[in-house]
């Protein structure tokens, strides 16, 4: 895969959207104010006022990463209403091409862009040169892909891994399973491990427990959870590492991932204290009869305001790195 320079990339969620122009392949990146979605109607009407307004640069082709799977030839944004349409962005900014991926695989990139300052290790465990990666981030929802070399190039593999079943280990957890949303009559990983699984889990212990709930969202319940201010908040985010760490170490066993396991996203971020307790690593690790094999794999946190537009620019400037057929969609003028 190569691209024709200027290349716009973006990295386009679900409240904001973020953009940088690579002149060519040495020169640094130009990144640019975050857009907020919702003040702006389209894609288009973003990039002409928030991104070409502020600079001389403009783009041959864009490489965008969108918050929505690649089926069809337009795309709407899962949560929120902007409608990505290549061959209209082609004609408006006269583009060689637009190549799309989803959100999440940009994080697969990030796993191999970020230098060790902005990596925040659990554990001191080396990473393994060329072996598999996994990239997980609890977000609006809960992001999992895998990063696997092949024939000496990095294949990113998005999926819907945030979906798997996940069940109590502990009579604690038993007694509070009940009390939990579940998703058709059932528990996925997405239903603890994100920002509304947060509050998921603070308000089935204040169920169990007959205590009022609020309504209290994920940033107050973090917070306040770490603090150790308020018992429930602290409950709910204890289990949510818990159930982050088991799932984390899951992944890891489906490829042995000897490459590291990489926690992404601003939850994640935020929750760095508490995932670098020891239980955390102590959760991850406890997979019997496989302990030796989870005590060598490295975990990091990933702490780059912007790391899946740093995974962007890695890719373009060096397209030859990887092979990401199955994880984009390509269209040319």
């Amino acid at each position: 895969m190569s691209f024709s320079f200027p290349v716009l990339v973006g990295d386009i969620g679900g409240t904001n959207a973020r953009f940088a122009i690579v002149a060519d392949a040495g020169a640094p990146a130009v990144a640019f104010e975050p857009v907020r979605i919702r003040q702006f109607g389209s894609i288009e009407e973003a990039i002409t006022r928030s991104v070409l307004s502020a600079t001389s640069l403009r783009p041959a082709s864009m490489m965008l990463a969108i918050a929505t799977p690649l089926v069809g030839e337009t795309f709407r944004l899962t949560n929120a209403d902007w409608v990505i349409d290549p061959a209209a962005l082609i004609g408006r900014f006269g583009l060689s091409e637009v190549v799309l991926l989803n959100d999440f695989a940009a994080q697969g990139l990030a796993a191999l862009a970020l230098g060790p300052e902005h990596l925040a290790g659990i554990g001191e465990r080396a990473v393994v040169d060329g072996r598999p990666k996994v990239v997980i981030g609890p977000g609006t929802g809960l992001g999992i892909a895998f990063v696997v070399n092949v024939g000496g190039k990095w294949a990113i593999i998005p999926g819907e891994g945030g979906h798997i079943d996940i069940g109590p280990r502990t009579e604690r957890e038993m007694a509070i399973w009940p009390h939990l949303r579940k998703e058709n009559g059932r528990m996925s990983a997405e239903c603890a491990i994100c920002g509304r699984g947060l509050q998921n889990l603070h308000q089935a212990i204040c169920r169990l427990e007959g205590r009022d709930a609020g309504d209290a969202d994920a940033s107050e319940i973090s917070e306040r959870g770490l603090a150790g201010d308020d018992p429930a908040m602290a409950e709910a985010v204890s289990l949510f590492l818990t159930l982050l760490a088991r799932v984390c170490g899951d992944m890891a066993l489906l490829t042995l991932a000897h490459g590291g396991v990489y926690i992404a996203g601003g939850i994640a971020a935020k929750m760095l204290p508490g995932i670098q307790r020891p239980r955390f690593r102590e959760e991850f690790e406890d997979k019997a009869p496989h302990q030796a094999i989870m005590r060598a794999i490295a975990v990091n946190v990933m702490t780059h305001p912007t790391a899946a537009l740093e995974g962007l620019i890695a890719c373009v400037r060096r397209s030859d790195r990887f092979s990401l057929e199955g994880a984009t969609r390509r269209f040319r003028r």
